[in-house]
């Protein structure tokens, strides 16, 4: 990734050669280059600001040195590749982890740091309308900052982070805060009691010491719940508090075409691990009109919490043998995965099965770890060979 950032203070930016961000500056993992402004001012004083036409307090970045500055950033590379411009401003959208990664998925990125009341907003026009760029203004958050290069650091580190190679353990990623909507679990290391004070010992949870690794799942979760709704509150969804008791407590009905944009949008969501393990969508890329047809030609069942789509599973007669029972997309939307929804899913799929149902089958990725330790958990065995679909295997399990 290209990282260009214009500002009077490039100095500012010199913590960026530190820590991880350093390391993959070094590493050519990331492209990080700071032009000073001034540059690009042509009188003897270097100016970049001036008063406000209309009056008022304050200084105005002028146009001039911002349009020569975007100009140098854009001929700086030869494949007439374009950058996305970030503003930092407490007037712009608020930065988010979600933000974070869809800047990250970005070849190239340019900030560039206002300081007084801002920058002349011909700027903003110039660069979207004669240079043909997407321009961004983000707000780090609900307050106001001297200048843009404090906002800048933070943003880097958010969305350096996320690219390939940077961090060592790349699942270190998945359970943090703000990655499924909720704040991230305590943490603790050794010892296992810490004698903090004479006579005043702190235990670690007697759950992390205990090597059930659903209990564990189970309490961190209720850990990310009870430190979302202390802290955070406006974070939590009424769905996230659904329990460990299956599908109790879920609203479920029989699915018609008119929960299909929904089903579409958990079912995306779903297989993100799936685009990334294979590079494919898969159920993931179908349209509107192709989950509507699966709608009516399987039985799908759905489940709600709080009126929000949590859960699906659909089921039908194998198309070449009656005696077949398909399952297919079994979901749980993700930030309520690990509590056992899926086990129950696949419970009550198996259920629906007709009599005369003589085996159930299931179709999945053939490098899916996760789901395959699940299904064969439950019973089912991979069959010979290639399954239904490319890069995938059927599995069988008899019916008692």
């Amino acid at each position: 990734m290209i990282l260009d950032v214009v500002s009077i203070f490039p100095e500012y930016l010199a913590p960026l050669d530190l820590s991880l961000i350093g390391k993959a500056r070094r590493d050519g993992l990331l492209d990080l280059r700071v032009h000073d402004l001034r540059d690009f001012a042509h009188d003897r004083h270097r100016s970049v600001d001036d008063t406000p036409y209309g009056g008022g307090a304050g200084m105005v970045m002028k146009p001039q040195p911002w349009a020569e500055a975007l100009d140098h950033v854009v001929a700086s590379t030869a494949d007439g590749g374009r950058p996305r411009v970030v503003i930092p401003g407490p007037g712009g959208m608020p930065f988010s982890q979600a933000l974070a990664r869809e800047l990250a998925a970005e070849p190239w990125l340019t900030f560039a740091c206002g300081r007084y009341e801002g920058i002349d907003e011909r700027v903003y026009e110039y660069a979207a309308d004669d240079l043909g760029l997407e321009v961004s203004v983000i707000s780090l958050g609900d307050y106001v900052l001297n200048g843009g290069e404090v906002a800048v650091l933070a943003m880097v580190e958010a969305v350096a982070r996320l690219l390939p190679g940077v961090i060592g353990n790349a699942e270190s990623l998945v359970e943090e805060s703000h990655e499924d909507g909720l704040l991230e679990y305590p943490v603790y290391t050794k010892p296992a009691s810490w004698e903090s004070a004479p006579g005043v010992a702190r235990e670690v949870p007697s759950v992390l010491l205990s090597g059930d690794h659903g209990a564990i799942a189970a309490w961190r979760h209720q850990q990310r719940l009870e430190r979302t709704a202390a802290r955070r509150p406006d974070l939590l969804h009424p769905s996230q508090a659904v329990g460990g008791a299956g599908l109790e407590g879920l609203d479920a009905s029989v699915a018609t075409s008119a929960d299909a944009p929904e089903l579409m949008v958990l079912t995306r969501a779903c297989w993100v691990a799936e685009i990334a393990r294979y590079g494919m969508f898969g159920a993931g890329e179908e349209t509107l009109d192709e989950v509507v047809a699966g709608v009516a030609e399987w039985q799908t069942w759905t489940w709600r919490s709080a009126g929000r789509l949590v859960a699906s599973v659909r089921g039908r007669a194998h198309p070449d043998d009656a005696t077949t029972w398909q399952i297919g997309r079994l979901m749980v939307a993700p930030d309520l995965q690990g509590r056992g929804l899926g086990r129950a899913l696949l419970a009550f799929a198996e259920a629906q099965a007709p009599s005369g149902t003589a085996a159930y089958w299931l179709n999945t990725g053939s490098r899916s770890d996760r789901n395959l330790r699940i299904y064969r958990k439950a019973g089912y065995r991979v069959q010979p060979g290639e399954g239904a679909f490319p890069g995938t295997v059927d599995l069988v399990k008899r019916r008692r």
